[in-house]
């Protein structure tokens, strides 16, 4: 899986796609929970994790992405869960990148993890970028009217989330990717928010 070949803001970054993805049901909204509270946390205290590098998104790298996600796919499905790539894999995907545009692997990741910061922000329903905190807040409001969601469960998901809303959320540096990815938003999640 691509998050497993990123840092942990990378894994912040998925996770907010899969928080974008995964609204619409509440077992969908748990199995988010579980994962995107856990990168949140985590992303804030992991001294090796390079900062994101916000950066400007065009047309042209949004087409990249979305082109080069079959063969990214394919290439990390083979691997096994929890298992870092070697080199050879790291290769294949460095080539997969070069082939749809990007300088390597590290730039598609980049371009990749400043969508998913954007996306983490839009509300699925609505299709509009209202910001994580309130992504977070709709998730935990979803969660709490559940009626079919056992009470461990539920306990367990609503407290990962009330940690995710303590811990601050990265600002969106350059507006006009909001814009760009709301344009191309139904096709990036479809492409990027299956990845769970």
């Amino acid at each position: 899986m691509p998050a497993l070949l990123r840092p942990a803001l990378a894994a912040l970054s998925l996770a907010c796609i899969l928080s974008a993805a995964s609204l619409a049901s509440s077992d969908a909204a748990f199995a988010q929970a579980k994962q995107t509270a856990p990168a949140q946390q985590a992303a804030p205290t992991q001294q090796q994790a390079p900062a994101l590098k916000q950066i400007a998104l065009t047309d042209k790298q949004l087409d990249g992405v979305l082109a080069a996600q079959k063969d990214m796919d394919a290439i990390t499905e083979k691997l096994p869960e929890n298992t870092a790539p070697d080199q050879k894999v790291i290769a294949q995907l460095d080539e997969v990148a070069k082939k749809h545009g990007f300088a390597g692997y590290d730039d598609y990741n980049n371009v990749v993890d400043n969508i998913s910061l954007v996306i983490g922000g839009f509300d699925p329903a609505t299709k509009k970028y209202v910001g994580p905190e309130a992504v977070i807040k709709a998730q935990i409001a979803q969660i709490q009217a559940d009626k079919k969601m056992p009470a461990k469960e539920k306990k367990e998901a609503l407290d990962e989330l009330n940690q995710a809303l303590k811990t601050p959320a990265l600002q969106v540096e350059n507006k006009g990717n909001i814009e760009l990815v709301g344009k191309y938003y139904d096709k990036l999640v479809a492409a990027l928010g299956d990845e769970n």
